[in-house]
């Protein structure tokens, strides 16, 4: 049961919607490219997440735009959560 506690205090589970708009599926993605691999989330009529999967890709990288929105998402997310995640690292 120690082991239980121990698990809920160190994960959050956070929403898929966080993860992408903090650049980090970007980030992850851009990442995986190199292997030809990648996080694909898909989307409803409706807008809503359906699912997320690993897929096999062809392609290599992403446009720039969407590199430079990216890099503004992730500086953004690190901007706001610096001294959070310093002090993660320090307990």
């Amino acid at each position: 049961m120690a082991s239980h506690t121990f698990e809920r205090r160190m994960v959050s589970k956070k929403s898929w919607m966080e993860f992408r708009s903090s650049g980090l599926l970007w980030f992850v993605n851009r990442t995986l490219h190199i292997f030809g691999w990648s996080i694909v989330m898909e989307y409803d009529n409706e807008g809503v997440l359906s699912t997320v999967y690993p897929a096999r890709v062809k392609f290599r990288g992403f446009d720039e735009k969407t590199e430079t929105e990216g890099f503004q998402n992730l500086t953004r997310y690190f901007g706001r959560k610096a001294t959070v995640l310093l002090k993660e690292t320090l307990d």
